[in-house]
């Protein structure tokens, strides 16, 4: 992208909740990425079938780091998935020192 094409950042609640067609939207019409990233648990929608699933505000902000790395690192589905679950340990491990000061 453009230096000069900053796209402005979406802010969610955790309350607000998202359809599929939503999420592909909020996320540039990237359907089959999100469609990976569905298939490798990385996100997990909520209802019982596509037409009826819907995301939460912080699936949002996961899609979106998942979709920088694959598009700026080319990482893979398994790749992704495994990259988030570490980002979510150091996440809760930082959590946990700043509780205990």
């Amino acid at each position: 992208m453009p230096t000069d094409q900053i796209p402005e950042p979406l802010i969610l609640e955790q309350d607000v909740w998202l359809s599929l067609t939503e999420l592909y939207a909020a996320c540039d019409g990237e359907s089959v990425a999100i469609d990976l990233l569905i298939d490798e648990g990385v996100l997990v929608p909520n209802g019982a079938a596509p037409e009826a699933w819907h995301f939460s505000g912080a699936s949002l902000a996961r899609a979106r780091t998942a979709m920088r790395l694959m598009r700026d690192l080319e990482v893979n589905g398994p790749g992704v998935a495994l990259a988030l679950q570490l980002l979510d340990e150091i996440a809760a491990l930082r959590a946990q020192l700043d509780s205990t000061d």
